[in-house]
Parts: structure tokens; C-alpha cells; sequence
């Protein structure tokens, strides 16, 4: 036999030596790892209401002088592990057949899991090979917890013998969305396909590199061919946007295996729904959460740019204004860094709220053409587009012996996705923030083509595409709270019918919609989700009414924003019954069975019950949405407890009595990534000094360790230099 030494990259997770790989000081080697100890976090199956998975347990069993032996079904292929007192290492031995590229998958696999492979050997016999690993964890021991040593053993089974196309292509490591890329991927079937997936791996079986030459390749790359300008003479905002177009390439290896694994494990899943989301500038955060920005300060130096310089060239998303929205935006980060299976749905406004200019010591507010010079961060979907119906009439008729409402349009209008990718910081996952765009439905633009009247297709145009074209059209006119409520509408109609597309890939009724959904709604603006919701499983899916209020009430949650009763939404009936002639009648429904609700309960309180009525009577019907949602969601949140006070006392004094498990609060704030990682490396290198620890980058709570040292004079100089 032969044998080979073959010498392999070190890789450290994010967070295994604080002096070496600082999130402030950004000097981490690669992003791609997860440290052994953290493989047992808990699951992607988030914890916002019942049904959800506990954090697997880690076990502490000692496996010194252990031997154990993993064999694939009708495969000479072996793993084995050996932990033997003589080594201060783990030893892992492969056996399988040699196949080109091999020994860079298995190698792969350890990267991923964040080992450090101290040295390997490579025997031959014939036609397989004996590799041997000697292995540590990131912090220099060896492999001892008996969990962890099966996970790596499955990974490098799945990795060697990937099994027929069927099983899929990927393996999921202590519950993140962590994937190892094989072949099969979204192939189900032998044959042919099995030839396709075989091909598709050799052709893109590893994930880009992050050294600065290969960055540098990278971004020349996109300058050449995304923007089309000459690799020997581009500006700081070309550049920019091919730096822009190489991050995004890396989120989107991210983000494409991020949803295989939640397509194939189907845990439930949070949609989050906000017609605001302050996303401030993607760049700096994207490579923070991506752990490569002094790669990429390093590869830009050498090509003669600054860093710094084409991250200000990127302008702000203009997608939201004030705590709102900014709330949504740390939400989405929050939601990616801890692994929850989740999506963001809002609307892709062409303009901004406004463009402030000071002329002569006054403020003028003029368009913020946000869109003008493109958004590298987003992908286009032509192909994911829904129908958004508005106006018509409201007709009965007869299945299966029962009568259905159905809802024929006077409108119809197209919303097209675009989908922007969200990294997490310290994991592999990323989510998506899916925003809608409006655009003319091409039936009637043709048939007005056809007929020759072409100020009308041009009109049709302009009607459809203007609602996603403003935030916040001023409503103090009838047309303004009518287009307010046509982005409200559309926003919602083309979220629901994606999410209840997605639930209907994989199951066949809706008996598990509750265990597989979870729908926040942030504020009253997407509240029309509640009654859609409702009409789709009614009118559409004829599920029967209790049946469908049942479901509604279970996946509904609502944090409120509002600290006064006088600044609570309300629409007008006259226009709900114009615009969504359907949806009025659901909620008069609705209403109707929580009045009935109250006089058992309350007696012929009629002052409260004109109180809490969604329906508000006076010189002009109104419905009331905040009233709507707390009638129908199954949790109220505040934002901060003084405010949950005042909802208590004030603002929902009456809904409280009624139901006081409702109501709770979750205190709003900012990520401490953006805000101090990403804002003030100085003070985050001065923080994780003296706790000790970069933990807090992920887990808030642990900045209260700075008390110890509060009255520490060094500390307090540093934190006076830091401001300086």
C-alpha cells in the first residue's frame, strides 16, 4: 500500500477564540462553520406559540478508548471512529470507493461542522481507499460527546454514499440550515434524472471561496459581465455594484440551501407581515452576518478602492419611516441569526416616504427615487406573480348542496415578487424578505391594444402600477385612503395566496394548517390578512365556517404600535363595500358573532358593546381594524411594558377584561449587530473585552455582565475613548 499525507485548511467557527477571530475587529478565516459543541441548538422550528420542537439535549458521555463503526446499506463503505487515550485527537477512518473529488467532499464536511483536521493519510487497496483523519474540535480537544460524534459519522455516510436521488440532497446538522451539498438535488426519481443531479454536482459542488484572490476574481468578474463595463476602467459606483453582486452570489448559496432544508424537513413556519421595513444599507451588514469583510477590505485594497468608500454609495432601502419600520428590518435579522424558519412579506414602493432638502433654512420634501440606478440585493420573480382582485359583486351559488359566496372582480391587478435575501450572523441560514410590486394585468392591456385605444392601456398602466409606486399616499382625500387600502389589500391578497401556495405543495388538506403556520401581522396595515385568510378557506376551499374561524384564531398574532385611542385605523364601510364588496360582508359576520359573544358574557352592556364593536357607528361607518384584530388574533403584543400598560388601561381597557391572556409585550429595540458591530466596532471590540466573550453579538442578555466592571476606571476611559 501507499500512503500520502495530505495537509488540509484549518477552519474555527465564529466564535472560538475571541482574540483571533473578532466580530469588531472582523478577522474571521470563513463563515461556513459551526462549532461541534453548538450542534445541538435548538431547531428550526421556531417558539412563538404552541407546537413547537424543544433544543435537543446535548449528552456528556465520556467515550474515551471507544471504537465505533458506521456502514452504508449494501455498501463496502465504512466510517469509523476511535478515541483512544495515546491521541489527543479523534481519528476518523474512511473506507469507501475512490471517486474524483472525494476527499474534498469529506473535507467539506469538516469545514462545515467547524473541526480542525490536524493531519491525514491516504491508503489505497485497489479500488477503494483508506483515509484517516485525525480530528479536533475548534478549541483544540478532542471529540468526546457521543450525539456529536453520530452526527459527524451520518454527514460523512450521506457524504460518501449519497443513496438514490429520492433521498434528496442535503443533510441537516444539529437542527440548523446547515446543508452538505450531494448529488440528487431536487431530483426524485432514477434514470435520467439521477444522470441530471450527477451532472449538476460536477458542475457546482462546492461553495464560492472567500479568499481575497478569489473575491478579487469575483468582483472583476461582475464588473466585465453584470455591469458591463471594462475590467480596466470602472468608477467607486460600478465597483459597488459589482462588490454588491459578489456578497450577493455568497447570500444566495446561503439562501438556497437554507429553503431546501426547510422544504424537506416542513417544520412550522413564521410569516411576518409589515407594509414597512426600514432595511438601511445591505452591504455592511450582508458581509458582518456573512463573517468576510476583511477578506473583502483586503481584496478591494489591492484592486485600489476603499471599502468604505463604495459602501457609502449604496443608498438607503426606502421601504419604511420611523420605529416601525426599523422594528420589521432587526426583526428579519433576528429571525435569520437564530435559525427560525421564517419569511417577510411587504411592498417594494418605487418612491420613498420623501427626500428631505433644506432651501433657505426651510425643509422641502421632494421624491426619493430610490429605485433609480437598480437594487443589486433583490431578484426579480417574473415567474412568481398572483392575481389581486378589487371592486365587483358578490354572487351565491350551490356546491354540494351548500351556498357559497363568490367574489366576481371589476379589476384585477398582477403582483410580481421580488425577493431579497436575509443572512443570519454566526449560522448558514437565510431567510427571505418577499416584496410585491404591482403591475397591469396583460389581459386588459391587450385588449385595449386590440381596439386601438391606447391612452386607456397607458392609463390601466399607470392605475395598477401606482399602487406600489408611494409610501404612505397622503389619505386626507377620498382617492388617498382609497389607494391606501388598495396597497393594504394588495399586499395581503398576493402574501396569502403564497403562503397557502406553499402549505398546498405539500399537504393535501388543512387539517395541519395550524401546526404548520404562524402568521404576525405589524400593526393594523395588514390586518385585511385576517378576513382573507377567512374568505380563501370559506368561499374557495369550502371548509365550513366554524372550521375556517377556528383556524384563523389559532395562527393570527398582533403587535400594536399605538399609544392613543384616537390614532387606531379606521375605513371607511362605504368604501370596504366598494373596493372589497366580499371582505365587509365576513367581517359584518364576524362582528355580528362577537356582539352575540359580549351579551352573554356582559348582558345588555350597550355602551360596551358599542365599544368594542368592529363596526363603528356615526356620522361616518367606519370599521375599526385594531378592533378586528384583537377580535381575531389568539395574542396581542406592546412594545415596551409602559406601553402594554396603556393598552391594559386605556387604549383596550375593554378587550382586557375580556380576555387578559391576550394581551403581552415584547420590548421593541434594534439589533446589537447593526447598531454596534456594524455601527461602532470600537466600542463592540471594548465590550467583548471585558465580558470576555463575542457571544453577545447573538445573545443580547449577556451585555448585563458589563455591571460587574461598571465602577472600573479602565473601563470607563476605554468607553470615554471609544466616544471620542
Amino acid at each position: 500500500m501507499s500512503a500520502i499525507t495530505v495537509s488540509l485548511l484549518t477552519v474555527r467557527p465564529s466564535f472560538s477564540n475571541p482574540s483571533v477571530l473578532s466580530p469588531c475587529n472582523f478577522n474571521r478565516l470563513l463563515s461556513t462553520s459551526l462549532s461541534p459543541t453548538k450542534l445541538h441548538r435548538s431547531t428550526h422550528l421556531f417558539k412563538l406559540s404552541n407546537g413547537f420542537s424543544s433544543p435537543l439535549q446535548a449528552s456528556t458521555t465520556d467515550n474515551n478508548d471507544s471504537i465505533t463503526n458506521v456502514t452504508a446499506s449494501g455498501s463496502l463503505s465504512t466510517v469509523t471512529v476511535q478515541n483512544v487515550d495515546a491521541l489527543d485527537s479523534t481519528l476518523f477512518i474512511i473506507r469507501a470507493r475512490n471517486k474524483i473529488g472525494l476527499l474534498q467532499v469529506i473535507t467539506r464536511v469538516f469545514k462545515v461542522l467547524g473541526l480542525f483536521v490536524e493531519r491525514a493519510t491516504v491508503e489505497f487497496e485497489g479500488d477503494f481507499f483508506i483515509k484517516k483523519f485525525y480530528v479536533k474540535t475548534s478549541e483544540g480537544r478532542k471529540i468526546e460527546n457521543v450525539e456529536n460524534l453520530e452526527i459527524i459519522k451520518k454527514a460523512l455516510m450521506e457524504a460518501i454514499e449519497p443513496g438514490d436521488a429520492s433521498s434528496g440532497a442535503e443533510v441537516g446538522l444539529g437542527g440548523r440550515g446547515l446543508v452538505v451539498r450531494k448529488a440528487g438535488l431536487g431530483f426524485e426519481s432514477l434514470g435520467d434524472h439521477r444522470a441530471k443531479a450527477e451532472k449538476m454536482f460536477g458542475l457546482m459542488d462546492g461553495f464560492l471561496k472567500n479568499d481575497p484572490v478569489s473575491l478579487q476574481k469575483d468582483i472583476v468578474y461582475h464588473v466585465e459581465y453584470t455591469v458591463a463595463r471594462s475590467r480596466f476602467s470602472f468608477d467607486d459606483f460600478e465597483a459597488y455594484q459589482a462588490l454588491s453582486h459578489s456578497v450577493r452570489d455568497r447570500l444566495i448559496e446561503r439562501w438556497h440551501d437554507t429553503h431546501q432544508y426547510f422544504k424537506k424537513k416542513d417544520p412550522k413556519r413564521l410569516y411576518f407581515l409589515s407594509l414597512e421595513f426600514l432595511m438601511g444599507c445591505s452591504l455592511s451588514n450582508s458581509v458582518i452576518n456573512l463573517g468576510i469583510r476583511d477578506q473583502y477590505v483586503d481584496a478591494l485594497g489591492q484592486l485600489g478602492f476603499e471599502f468604505e468608500v463604495l459602501a457609502e454609495q449604496e443608498g438607503d432601502a426606502a421601504l419604511g419611516n420611523g420605529g416601525l419600520a426599523r422594528l420589521s428590518a432587526c426583526q428579519m435579522d433576528s429571525l435569520a441569526t437564530l435559525d427560525f424558519p421564517a419569511w417577510g412579506y411587504g411592498l417594494r414602493y418605487q418612491y420613498g416616504l420623501f427626500r428631505q432638502i433644506i432651501v433657505d433654512g426651510f425643509q422641502h420634501e421632494q421624491p426619493d427615487y430610490w429605485l433609480n440606478f437598480g437594487n443589486p440585493w433583490e431578484i426579480e420573480r417574473v415567474q412568481v406573480s398572483y392575481a389581486v382582485k378589487f371592486y365587483g359583486t358578490v354572487e351565491e351559488e350551490v356546491s354540494n348542496g351548500s351556498n357559497y359566496k363568490v367574489w366576481i372582480p371589476g379589476e384585477t391587478v398582477e403582483a410580481v415578487a421580488y425577493d431579497n435575501p436575509i443572512p443570519g450572523y454566526g449560522t448558514r441560514n437565510a431567510i427571505n424578505l418577499r416584496l410585491w410590486a404591482a403591475k397591469p394585468s396583460g389581459q386588459y392591456d391587450l385588449e385595449s391594444y386590440n381596439t386601438g385605444d391606447y391612452i386607456n392601456a397607458v392609463v390601466n398602466r399607470q392605475k395598477a402600477e401606482i399602487i406600489s409606486n408611494v409610501l404612505y399616499p397622503d389619505d386626507r382625500s377620498y382617492q388617498g385612503k382609497e389607494l391606501r387600502l388598495k396597497q393594504q389589500y394588495f399586499f395581503v391578497s398576493a402574501s396569502i395566496q403564497d403562503i397557502i401556495r406553499r402549505f398546498k405543495d405539500v399537504h393535501d388538506n388543512f387539517d395541519e394548517f395550524t401546526e404548520k403556520i404562524a402568521l404576525q401581522i405589524n400593526d393594523t396595515h395588514p390586518s385585511l390578512a385576517i378576513i382573507e385568510v377567512m374568505r380563501v378557506l370559506f368561499d374557495e376551499e369550502h371548509l365550513g365556517w366554524d372550521k375556517a374561524w377556528d383556524i384563523v384564531c389559532k395562527i393570527f398574532s398582533f403587535t400594536t404600535h399605538t399609544v392613543q385611542p384616537e390614532g387606531l385605523e379606521k375605513i371607511p364601510v362605504d368604501l370596504m363595500g366598494s373596493l372589497l364588496p366580499r371582505h365587509l360582508q365576513i367581517i359584518y359576520d364576524i362582528n355580528y358573532k362577537f356582539m352575540e359573544e359580549l351579551k352573554k358574557k356582559f348582558g345588555q352592556d350597550y355602551s360596551r358593546h358599542a365599544r368594542m364593536s368592529i363596526v363603528e357607528e356615526g356620522a361616518v361607518k367606519s370599521i375599526r381594524m385594531a378592533n378586528l384584530s384583537i377580535v381575531c388574533c389568539h395574542k396581542v403584543n406592546g412594545v415596551s411594558r409602559v406601553h402594554f400598560e396603556l393598552l391594559k388601561t386605556r387604549v383596550f381597557k375593554d378587550f382586557y377584561d375580556l380576555w387578559p391572556l391576550k394581551f403581552q409585550y415584547k420590548t421593541n429595540g434594534v439589533t446589537q449587530r447593526r447598531w454596534i458591530v456594524v455601527s461602532n466596532p470600537s466600542l463592540c471590540a471594548v465590550i467583548s473585552k471585558w465580558l470576555g466573550t463575542e457571544a453577545w453579538v447573538r445573545n443580547i442578555d449577556l451585555l448585563a455582565g458589563l455591571r460587574d466592571y461598571a465602577s472600573d476606571a479602565d473601563l470607563q476611559q476605554e468607553w470615554r475613548m471609544v466616544r471620542k
